[in-house]
């Protein structure tokens, strides 16, 4: 089949429909050249939200990125071009020919389908390469592809070798996004490991072996013809380092202004004793029947707090400005704020009133290895009621939060330390805390505020209340 009479398709920046407007493509995992079959991840983009893979619609060969690592794209911008119908070799960048009018390359899109982000929708088994069919091959657009507004990437390095076997690099290897995380954290190239799961998928076991008995690979390098824009190396006696801000961290500065500024803050104070509730940590540990179960006072602190809102419903609510109205929610979305290496994000645990303490402490351990690993889903970080903030991992006391934007309250755990406290009429060394509810004074009152944290307060220093209370 000649070049001319290959159909030429553009996959664009997919809207997920999460009210998202742009994302930042992190790495490329394919070259002009390379061919790519449907559900083939091709790249990994930073959304406001998080970082996530993105699978192509359908099969072809690689003629154009659009764009190199690092940059910034708006969504219903083509991000690649792909040759479909045949096994031609990609053209020469220098060789684009003339944009293709509007109309013609909405067809070159197949019909039914929608690009959708790995992680917003899209199964597992959705992402599995299959062998391409003939009845595929057929042209889908007689234009040709659009100017590249950049110069196109340098070719792709040579195959590696695994166990002396070439790997082809049009065959990506296939892992879960955790495995690759942990892949380039080690420095580990997916490539070179041999996999042992069903359906030769790499493992965490594979990497780890991959990483054990050599120093960590050097991470692949970005394409040299169109360096990403980021910030100069500072000279040895720079004054000033500018950062772009962007993805994760961009999205927060937003909300946390908006939030400030918007809901009237009230933040109030307690500090109390925690020993028996550290004990008790101390016990359930121990205890068989909880085998499993990650428990620990973070646990106990949002058990205390789901609780309290049992206790005092009306905090749990929303102040709706355009209908001017309080809003009542009759379930508790509970967030939990997480440092990230892409900067705080909170996602929550949905109906958390109505789980069991072991199956608040699998979502709560779920949650947190989550957004550690970057795979944390928009959907997840929506809803939200309430917030807890847990810094006192950091060693600190307490703070005073700023609201997540549309919840009613948050609850600061600092760090629980030794102290002297009186404990019967003597001074003894106890495990103390301080907390700090912030609420939003528009729906909550003091009285109300109070109520909730001194609730909170007491099932923390006597936390046999759990009993009684719930």
């Amino acid at each position: 089949m000649t070049e001319s009479a290959q159909a030429v398709r553009e996959f664009k920046m997919p809207d997920v429909g999460e009210g998202l407007t742009e994302a930042e493509i992190l790495k490329w995992y394919v070259q002009p050249g390379d061919t790519v079959t449907d559900g083939q991840v091709v790249c990994e983009v930073e959304t406001a939200k998080a970082a996530v893979e993105l699978p192509i619609p359908f099969d072809g060969t690689v003629r154009e990125l659009r764009f190199a690592e690092g940059t910034t794209v708006d969504v219903g911008q083509v991000i690649i071009s792909v040759a479909t119908g045949g096994g031609a070799p990609a053209p020469e960048p220098e060789a684009a020919p003339a944009e293709a009018p509007a109309a013609e390359a909405e067809s070159a899109e197949p019909q039914g389908r929608q690009p959708v982000l790995v992680g917003y929708g899209v199964s597992e088994s959705s992402t599995k390469r299959r062998a391409r069919r003939p009845a595929e091959q057929a042209p889908a657009a007689q234009a040709p592809a659009p100017e590249a507004p950049a110069p196109a990437p340098a070719p792709a390095p040579a195959a590696p070798v695994a166990n002396g076997t070439p790997v082809s690099g049009a065959d990506r290897p296939l892992a879960k996004p955790p495995v690759r995380k942990l892949a380039k954290d080690l420095g580990v190239d997916l490539a070179t490991v041999v996999p042992t799961g069903e359906g030769g998928v790499v493992t965490r076991e594979d990497v780890h072996a991959a990483a054990a008995p050599q120093a960590p690979a050097a991470p692949a390098p970005a394409p040299q013809a169109a360096p990403a824009p980021q910030a100069a190396a500072p000279a040895p006696d720079a004054r000033e380092t500018r950062i772009p801000v962007k993805g994760v961290r961009k999205a927060t500065a937003q909300a946390m202004v908006g939030s400030a500024f918007t809901a009237p803050h009230v933040t109030e104070f307690v500090t109390v004793d925690v020993t028996r509730t550290m004990k008790l940590v101390e016990k359930m540990k121990a205890d068989k029947d909880l085998a499993g179960v990650r428990v620990n006072p973070l646990l106990m602190v949002a058990r205390a707090l789901l609780v309290a809102i049992r206790r005092n419903p009306d905090v749990n609510a929303a102040w709706d400005e355009a209908n001017q109205e309080i809003v009542r929610k009759h379930y508790v979305n509970l967030g939990i704020a997480a440092a990230t290496p892409r900067g705080l994000i909170v996602p929550n645990i949905k109906d958390a009133q109505a789980k069991t303490l072991p199956e608040l402490a699998s979502a709560l351990g779920e949650l947190v290895s989550t957004a550690r690993e970057g795979r944390t889903s928009p959907a997840d970080m929506q809803g939200g009621t309430v917030t807890i903030t847990n810094v006192g991992v950091f060693g600190v006391d307490t703070g005073t939060p700023i609201l997540n934007p549309g919840e009613s309250a948050i609850l600061a755990f600092g760090a629980v330390k030794w102290q002297p406290w009186v404990h019967k009429g003597k001074v003894k060394p106890r495990q103390v805390t301080t907390l700090a509810l912030s609420f939003d004074h528009r729906l909550v009152d003091g009285e109300l505020g109070s109520k909730v944290l001194a609730d909170v307060a007491a099932v923390l220093e006597h936390p046999k209340r759990l009993l009684t209370w719930t």
